[in-house]
């Protein structure tokens, strides 16, 4: 937009434009800015602290309940009950979650092959956003997911018919996994500060252990070619908990002739999204902004923050271990609810697409990928929008135009389907879409408050066209 025009007034992209991915002097001043620690976030050293110690026991609490105690929320019967209670609880942790051999063969195992065929496989090339700290030089991300998540899938159907390794031992060794998970989040963890800071590459540090602990000290760590954030992204969380799916679909066959093809398209569409769009995450805030600290290295190998392979599993757990007279719905629900899945795909795929292709566009460095599948509309051809002061323009066309998180809307309804097909039985399988949604909004409130900053008058502006942030006419 024009720095003279109405504060509706929206730019279209005109074809042969000479694109710029440098910001103004003030732009540049602005990121300097936000490149320091300038205040603190979810609670401070205190209210991080909390969540990393809190975080392990909610992960048992919840899978003994439902491995244990049929969904229901187990507690103390009385005052006097309390010793004992934890009692039973260790025990059960003691006796089914302990990290035996197997489980760190299962799960070193698929690590391992994960970052093998991130360097292996063929993939597409694709520039990253330009990065402040780097002088605003750009970083080549090598796109693979996609082919290696077919041989993924290849090589779990051949160990799985061959009986090498079949996939219900996921589920039945289910705790033992969990527990490895958790030691190697807090282990990377740790091992990624500590590298970190001994080579000297740490930045926006608040001087406190706890919460720069939290929240990482490195951008952007790579191994060779690979690129460690984005590869743990995708290649680790989404694709277990598509195993996940496929495991507890196993099982749930082998125990009860039932099938939760439910649950393995809904989660087998959202790895394949992640993978098929790879290209896109490089332009997302996780990539350009978010430090690799506990918070997402959790969140990509246990279980944390935004997205976890063994938390947001919890309809995969209840529908393996129940009788299907507890959930099963008359077809028309079943209509209902595989219909609400696909249109909020469509429009959470579509919508990250326009918003990372768009960034492309403004940077030259869009060229189609025809990974399948590609919707329609997933790229805008003439797209509007505000040109700020800081030099970066704000997409306001195609789904953007009626909301500024429309990819969160959609992505929360996919959440919700997911704990909708179990029932109404347990409370557990809907710890996914509650937590998700206070995730959300609270990623939601940090990323305006950054824009308001980093666009000031712009910011407003934007927020006059575009007045919704989650869903059009409602909020």
């Amino acid at each position: 937009m024009s720095r003279s025009g109405s504060p509706n007034e929206r730019t279209p992209l005109k074809r042969g434009a000479e694109m710029s991915s440098q910001p103004s002097v003030a732009g540049k001043a602005s990121d300097a800015r936000l490149d320091t620690h300038e205040h603190y976030e979810f609670g401070g050293p205190i209210g991080v602290t909390a969540m990393m110690a809190f975080f392990p026991p909610m992960m048992y609490y919840f899978w003994i309940c439902l491995r244990f105690y049929n969904g229901s929320l187990v507690h103390p019967e009385s005052i006097k009950d309390i010793g004992s209670f934890f009692g039973r609880m260790w025990q059960h942790i003691c006796q089914d979650a302990a990290p035996t051999p197997r489980a760190w063969a299962i799960y070193t195992g698929l690590m391992v092959f994960e970052l093998g065929l991130a360097f292996l496989m063929p993939g597409y090339q694709q520039e990253g956003l330009p990065v402040p700290s780097l002088g605003y030089n750009t970083l080549s991300y090598h796109c693979n997911a996609l082919w290696s998540f077919y041989a993924t899938l290849f090589t779990s159907a051949l160990l799985h018919t061959t009986g090498l390794f079949r996939l219900t031992q996921i589920i039945d060794y289910f705790g033992e996994i969990m527990t490895v998970a958790i030691i190697y989040g807090f282990l990377l963890s740790f091992i990624v500060y500590g590298v970190t800071i001994a080579l000297g590459k740490q930045m926006r540090m608040s001087g406190n252990f706890f919460y720069d602990f939290w929240m990482g000290a490195c951008l952007n760590p790579r191994l060779g070619t690979v690129d460690l954030k984005m590869w743990a992204e995708v290649r680790i969380p989404w694709v277990l908990l598509f195993l996940i799916a496929v495991s507890g679909a196993c099982k749930q066959y082998d125990t009860y002739g039932y099938n939760m093809a439910f649950m393995v398209l809904a989660t087998g569409l959202y790895i394949n999204a992640c993978a098929k769009g790879e290209e896109c995450i490089p332009q997302t805030w996780d990539m350009f902004y978010e430090k690799w600290g506990f918070m997402i290295i959790f969140w990509n190998f246990a279980g944390g923050y935004i997205v976890t392979p063994f938390t947001y599993c919890y309809p995969v757990l209840y529908l393996a271990s129940q009788e299907p007279e507890k959930y099963r719905f008359p077809t028309a629900v079943y209509i209902l609810l595989f219909a609400t899945l696909l249109t909020a795909y469509y429009i959470f795929d579509t919508s990250m697409s326009q918003k990372s292709r768009f960034k492309m566009q403004m940077q030259g460095t869009y060229t189609p990928r025809w990974a399948f599948p590609q919707l329609p509309y997933g790229t805008i051809e003439n797209p509007t929008f505000i040109e700020t002061a800081h030099g970066n323009k704000l997409l306001t066309s195609g789904w953007w135009a009626y909301a500024r998180k429309p990819n969160y809307t959609a992505d929360w309804i996919q959440a919700l389907t997911w704990s909708l097909s179990t029932g109404f039985a347990s409370p557990i399988p809907y710890f996914y879409p509650v937590f998700f949604f206070v995730v959300l909004t609270h990623r939601c409130s940090r990323d305006f408050e950054r824009c308001s900053r980093k666009y000031g008058k712009d910011w407003d502006q934007y927020c006059e066209l575009v007045r919704w942030k989650f869903i059009p006419g409602v909020y």
